[in-house]
């Protein structure tokens, strides 16, 4: 595969060559995450065309600190006349994401399955203009967009700018994912979607919960409280199949880090809330939701699978319908789940078109043709493992 590529134009595209200086109209197109100007990150995330709570500063400089396999990250920046910032792409090189020695920069993963990048909604377009002129500045034949949502506002930005030169996206595969309308009233769409037969088994395995003491559902909005309930949800999730797996977040120092350091700051912004669920005195489940904007984020879930026959997981995320169904400030809840979730899909029936999305950077390139094969080939070597890694997920995540 090395033979593909030059080295010299792989080396221009690689992040490891990222410069320590951001200078936002000029210099080296690549820097450093942690030397953009934060107060710029934080100014743009709040003009957003497109909410992503993944790739809010606070988040993204956690994870890029410590997170496992998700360091070294560096960024593309779009920037206006002014030397505003416009609009942000946190990237890695193709080696880097997949191990493919060809010249493209990758959108980084930000722990949460969405990579939608910030882009000022005054001025959208012209930021994904700009994010590819840096991209090919920085010697990338292409730009691949991990988890990005295809139906969304981000997404048609870069359609139309791709128009302007007369190119066209690729996209490199898709699924659907569950999603909660929060503007409708919660009673009667978790009755339209789970129907009452199922209603009044789930309120059978809440009294069947109520044996151990009286059940509770609280929110931890406060950031002394965040970190309180961020601990119980680190015990609930190693305590279970993660922790078997061994991926949960407590179990490995640099995610542990990363989760502790993100929750506190965005909690002082309002913008980490943890769900629990008690019976009696003893947490059953908790969940870390974040929220950027008018959307929220459902992270990650963590249960004790000792009151497995009660469901617990189901009754937080009833719990947290009817939260955000209550709350005015939140129109939509991403699930960020995986595509058919065994649990999630059947409480909430929305959904969003997410996907993988190849970006070319230049006219009648035969360098994209190499990138599309090169992934087609990863693929199909993978697909097969990944099948069976979903069974047994599905299987472990049906009792929660």
């Amino acid at each position: 595969m090395a033979e593909l590529a030059e080295s010299a134009v792989v080396r221009r595209a690689s992040t490891r060559d990222a410069t320590r200086a951001h200078v936002p109209a000029a210099g080296h197109p690549l820097t450093q995450l942690t030397e953009l100007p934060a107060q710029q990150w934080r100014a743009l995330s709040e003009r957003v065309i497109e909410p992503n709570g993944y790739y809010l500063p606070d988040w993204e400089l956690a994870v890029n600190a410590t997170a496992r396999g998700r360091v070294g990250a560096s960024a593309l920046g779009a920037w206006s006349a002014s030397s505003e910032l416009i609009g942000l792409m946190p990237v890695v090189s193709m080696w880097q994401a997949y191990k493919i020695p060809l010249p493209a920069l990758v959108s980084a993963d930000p722990y949460g399955s969405l990579s939608t990048p910030p882009l000022d909604r005054d001025q959208a377009e012209d930021a994904a203009v700009r994010l590819m002129q840096q991209a090919r500045r920085a010697g990338a034949h292409a730009l691949i967009l991990r988890d990005m949502s295809l139906d969304g506002a981000a997404m048609k930005s870069f359609t139309d700018a791709l128009q302007r030169d007369g190119l066209s996206l690729v996209v490199l595969q898709s699924h659907v994912r569950a999603c909660l309308d929060a503007t409708r009233d919660a009673d009667e769409l978790l009755l339209e979607a789970l129907g009452p037969k199922k209603l009044k088994e789930l309120r059978r395995q809440r009294n069947r919960l109520a044996d151990h003491g009286a059940v509770a559902f609280d929110v931890a909005r406060e950031p002394g409280a965040v970190m309180a309930a961020l601990e119980t949800f680190l015990k609930l999730e190693a305590s279970g199949w993660k922790g078997q797996r061994g991926t949960a977040l407590g179990q490995h120092a640099g995610d542990a880090a990363f989760i502790r350091r993100a929750a506190a700051a965005l909690a002082e912004q309002g913008q980490c809330e943890i769900a629990t669920l008690r019976a009696g005195d003893t947490p059953v489940a908790a969940a870390i939701v974040l929220r950027h904007q008018d959307r929220a984020f459902y992270f990650k879930l963590g249960v004790d699978e000792r009151f497995s026959k009660s469901s617990p997981g189901v009754q937080l995320t009833l719990d947290l319908t009817r939260h955000f169904c209550a709350d005015p400030s939140i129109r939509v809840v991403d699930s960020t789940a995986n595509a058919g979730h065994p649990m999630i899909d059947p409480i909430w029936r929305g959904r969003l078109a997410i996907g993988d999305v190849l970006i070319p950077l230049r006219r009648r390139d035969p360098v994209i043709a190499l990138i599309q094969a090169a992934l087609g080939l990863r693929k199909a070597m993978r697909e097969p493992a990944r099948h069976l890694v979903q069974r047994i997920r599905k299987h472990r995540e049906k009792s929660s």
